[in-house]
Formats: C-alpha cells, sequence, structure tokens
C-alpha cells in the first residue's frame, strides 16, 4: 500500500496552502503532462479568468488521475505556471486550488510566474506528481 506523509517542519512557516516536503512510497509514480484549461474539444473554458481556469485546470487534473487510477490525494508535488503573476493572484489561484484539497494536507508545490504558456489564452498551467500502489 503506497504512504504518502506530508511534513509541516518546525521552523518553517505552516502555509496551509501547501505542504514543505513530502515523503512518498509506493508501487508506481503518475506524472501528469501539464494541464491546461480547455474541455474535452479542446475549447478554453473561462477566458480571462484566472479563477474559472484553475478550476477547470484542476477538474482536468482529476480525470487525468482518475484515468490512471490515482486521486487528488496521492499527488506528492505539482508546480503551477501563471501568466503575468502578481501576487495578487496567489490567492484567487489558492482559493480556486484548495477546494480539490478540501479535508486533507495539500501537496508540496511550487508556483512560477512565466510570460506566456503555448497558447495566448491559457492563463494557467499546472503538471502534477502522484504516487499509488
Amino acid at each position: 500500500m503506497s504512504k504518502i506523509e506530508k511534513l509541516r517542519p518546525s521552523g518553517l512557516h505552516n502555509n496551509p496552502a501547501y505542504s514543505h516536503a513530502v515523503t512518498a512510497s509506493g508501487a508506481r509514480t503518475i506524472y501528469l503532462s501539464g494541464q491546461v484549461s480547455t474541455d474535452e474539444e479542446g475549447r478554453v473554458v473561462g477566458e480571462g479568468d484566472i479563477a474559472a481556469q484553475t478550476t477547470q485546470v484542476m477538474t482536468n487534473i482529476g480525470l487525468a488521475l482518475k484515468a490512471a487510477g490515482a486521486s487528488y490525494g496521492d499527488i506528492v508535488k505539482i508546480t503551477t505556471y501563471v501568466v503575468g503573476y502578481k501576487p495578487e493572484l496567489r490567492p484567487v489561484i489558492g482559493k480556486a486550488r484548495s477546494a480539490f484539497f478540501e479535508g486533507m494536507d495539500p501537496p508540496a508545490s511550487t508556483l512560477v510566474g512565466v510570460s506566456a504558456l503555448a497558447a495566448p489564452e491559457w492563463l494557467i498551467e499546472i503538471e502534477a506528481v502522484a504516487v499509488v500502489d
């Protein structure tokens, strides 16, 4: 059975948005490609709206996880790329993202501001790593 331990070491700020370190053991590691705010037909969802795009991205992550036999609780690390990042966007992204980790400690996380993504309509892209048996 996989074991995931999300650590919040003393001496480091206890931020509810992420875990500082995650240990994982399991039989399979799942690497998700960066997910963007598109629906099944490739149409952009939430054009110009970072909260709506974050929700769609996290929904897409859930679909990819399910296909691999995993869930949000199996995620050990996420990396978020945000076009034109400004600090005032962090609470908006965090609120939309945290709904998917409700009732559990969140994974380790990195947020990176970028000048552009692969399509001009995309405001956010999130990649994830999960560990399962």
